[in-house]
């Protein structure tokens, strides 16, 4: 049966009892849910069309209930408030793909918020924007491109009210895929499963899957940037309407997936939003009393648009937009037939009764301020059917929309101008938005590291005129740090918080080393023979070293100077770090007259300052082959390569007392020649 065939039945119907109404309702629904689909010669969702029959011929109620949306399920808090979110990984089981998923809540750069910004952010493959375009506030990032057979989902689950059985909504996604060619079942995917609940059904025509494969799907392009040698396809936003006429009471869950290829190397996102309004009117229907046009615009994302009068005998237009100039009279009926891209999505006839109720009242926002050049958002949300004109336009990302982003540089007063499209209605509002500037720099007088108890020191100065400042230091406020100087007496990480005119700022880091000096110390005897080279050893810290004087040393810039000389020399050995902190150590270098290895009969290893290590004490002894330590059972408890490290008389934590051990110690002269020395040495506590 056809629409103008159902239309003779039902007019013939209507002369009859109100009551057979009911009945004719009934039986247009079930003729439509037989007749009604992707391939059948009746227009599309002939539901639709009988409820608009109904209403034109009875006048009992409007086209499309002013919806209600379920709360959040457009993301317009910014926030995943009412979704459940999910994260979990790809596989493949039976040459099958399976994407396993479990309750995860939000997961930073998997389940990704995107608020609309002064300068919109685009995606970097496709180069469309991250928000979707349908007017919306804020919308999702499923997944990302960091592939590792990563799996993500989120889904909503509501319940259409029971006295709603015309119900709609129109979801909106972009797609980012790498397509490496792998195994079909093996690729990066995306899956949409639209599902009755109450009555375990998936509502097919609003559920499908993205998968690349090696040749353009319907709306894709190649990215110009894909990174890599692999391909990338994309989808700029597009729209896929859900009716759920008839599903009144029915409990609904959308969900949304998203994975990577099964073999940890390529990556798969997508972007997801909803519509803010739950119904099938479009934009438009309403207009002024007055209006000498009216322009009616249909959801964004579809790939083909139809314009006709309720007959489908007239096509208006075959656009997004239809304007007509006149304005209709009130009371008229149009419809639009709606396209998704071919495979995705049924086709959809949305409907609305036109009227002249449309009353417009401009909205310019709070007075605020612009802090630092960051631009504010003025204005408020957007009405759909009203057209917006700020003057001046200075200042403004676009003048031409309800809440664009301002930073003057002035004090600035801005008009909005809300109108209809006819020009039947017309209202203004004026809002004041003043640039505040406060320096967040710190200026540092004096050194960023210096030593503790010299003449040198550390201040922090602001430059801007706050009202108030509270400094920092390692994240914790600073008692009495209220001031534009703060002089620095520890080390830390410093900065600042400021406040002018209701502006608050922090300012940059500046990092504080503030050190004390190490106390000097005098290194043992280095004993050599006459005009023999031995190399001297200093301590290893500082920035910068000096011997003095520099008699006999190949260089008095070096940790490891070289010594050739005929008589004993001492040496002062200035350390200076970069904080200009100087200690000074002592070296002494004495001559003999010939090479050899003396340890002392007896030491104290009591902690006193004195006498505490056994060690060799080195004569013309360029290197120190072993010296080591034996009980007197003769069990080996010390030894060491190094003249420096000598033994503090304990054995396994423990000090020996007053015990005699047996030493034998070993080393290369400066003459080249090798010297072995043995001897008994006391431990007295």
């Amino acid at each position: 049966m056809h629409f103008p065939e159902a239309l003779t039945i039902f007019y013939k119907l209507r002369l009859s009892h109100n009551n057979s109404l009911t009945l004719v309702f009934n039986y247009f629904q079930v003729l439509s849910i037989k007749n009604c689909g992707r391939n059948s010669s009746v227009s599309p969702c002939f539901t639709r069309q009988l409820v608009l029959i109904l209403v034109a011929c009875t006048g009992l109620y409007a086209v499309s209930y002013a919806q209600t949306c379920p709360p959040n399920i457009d993301f317009e808090t910014g926030t995943f408030d009412g979704w459940t979110c999910y994260t979990g990984s790809a596989g493949v089981l039976n040459d099958q793909n399976v994407i396993s998923l479990s309750f995860s809540g939000p997961v930073p750069n998997r389940h990704t918020m995107y608020t609309r910004t002064a300068t919109p952010e685009l995606d970097p493959y496709g180069g469309f924007p991250v928000v979707c375009p349908n007017g919306s506030g804020h919308s999702i990032r499923l997944g990302n491109n960091i592939a590792g057979t990563e799996a993500e989902g989120i889904s909503y689950q509501f319940t259409i009210p029971a006295d709603r059985n015309v119900y709609s909504l129109i979801y909106h996604y972009a797609v980012v895929f790498q397509d490496p060619n792998h195994l079909e079942y093996q690729q990066p995917r995306m899956e949409i499963e639209i599902t009755n609940v109450t009555d375990n059904t998936i509502i097919s025509c609003s559920s499908f899957t993205f998968i690349p494969y090696g040749s353009p799907l319907p709306g894709f392009f190649v990215s110009s940037n894909p990174g890599s040698d692999t391909p990338v396809w994309c989808k700029d936003w597009s729209a896929v309407s859900i009716n759920l006429d008839g599903h009144a009471g029915k409990t609904i869950r959308l969900f949304f997936k998203t994975a990577d290829c099964t073999f940890r190397r390529h990556f798969g996102y997508a972007y997801i939003d909803l519509n803010s309004e739950c119904s099938g009117e479009f934009t438009g229907a309403k207009f002024c009393p007055g209006d000498t046009a009216v322009q009616l615009v249909a959801p964004f994302g579809y790939q083909g648009y139809t314009w006709s009068n309720t007959s489908f005998t007239q096509v208006l237009g075959n656009d997004q937009t239809l304007t007509l100039r006149p304005a209709p009279t009130a009371g008229t009926t149009l419809a639009v037939q709606v396209g998704p891209y071919y495979g995705y999505g049924c086709p959809d006839t949305l409907y609305a009764r036109l009227s002249d109720t449309f009353r417009i009242k401009a909205h310019a926002g709070a007075d605020g301020r612009v802090c630092n050049n960051e631009p504010i958002q003025i204005g408020t949300s957007t009405t759909p059917g009203v057209f917006y004109q700020w003057s001046p336009a200075i200042g403004l990302t676009d003048p031409t929309i309800s809440n664009p982003f301002a930073n003057p540089r002035a004090p600035t007063n801005y008009v909005v101008t809300s109108r209809s499209y006819g020009g039947g209605c017309l209202d203004r509002d004026t809002v004041t938005v003043t640039p505040v500037l406060l320096d967040s720099a710190i200026q540092l007088i004096g050194r960023a590291s210096f030593c503790f108890g010299s003449s040198d020191s550390a201040v922090l100065h602001l430059t801007g005129a706050a009202e108030s400042v509270q400094w920092y230091r390692n994240n914790t406020p600073i008692v009495g740090g209220n001031t534009g100087f703060y002089k620095v007496t520890q080390s830390g990480s410093y900065y600042a918080v400021q406040q002018k005119q209701g502006c608050t700022t922090t300012t940059a880091q500046q990092a504080i080393s503030i050190e004390k000096a190490r106390p000097g110390t005098i290194y043992p005897v280095v004993y050599v023979l006459a005009n023999t080279p031995v190399t001297l050893q200093a301590r290893q810290f500082g920035d910068t070293i000096h011997w003095r004087p520099a008699s006999y040393l190949n260089t008095v810039t070096s940790y490891k100077p070289v010594f050739s000389g005929p008589v004993e020399q001492s040496y002062g050995i200035e350390i200076k770090t970069a904080a200009n902190c100087i200690t000074i150590d002592s070296q002494t270098v004495k001559i003999v007259s010939r090479a050899d290895i003396f340890v002392p009969t007896a030491f104290t290893p009591n902690n006193d300052g004195r006498n505490d290590i056994l060690r060799p004490i080195l004569f013309g002894i360029k290197e120190l082959r072993y010296f080591r330590v034996y009980n007197r059972w003769g069990e080996l408890i010390f030894e060491s390569r190094d003249p420096n490290r000598g033994w503090d008389g304990s054995v396994r934590g423990k000090l020996l007392a007053n015990e005699t051990v047996v030493w034998v110690a070993e080393g290369i002269g400066l003459d080249g020649r090798s010297y072995l020395r043995k001897g008994t040495s006391i431990c007295i506590q």
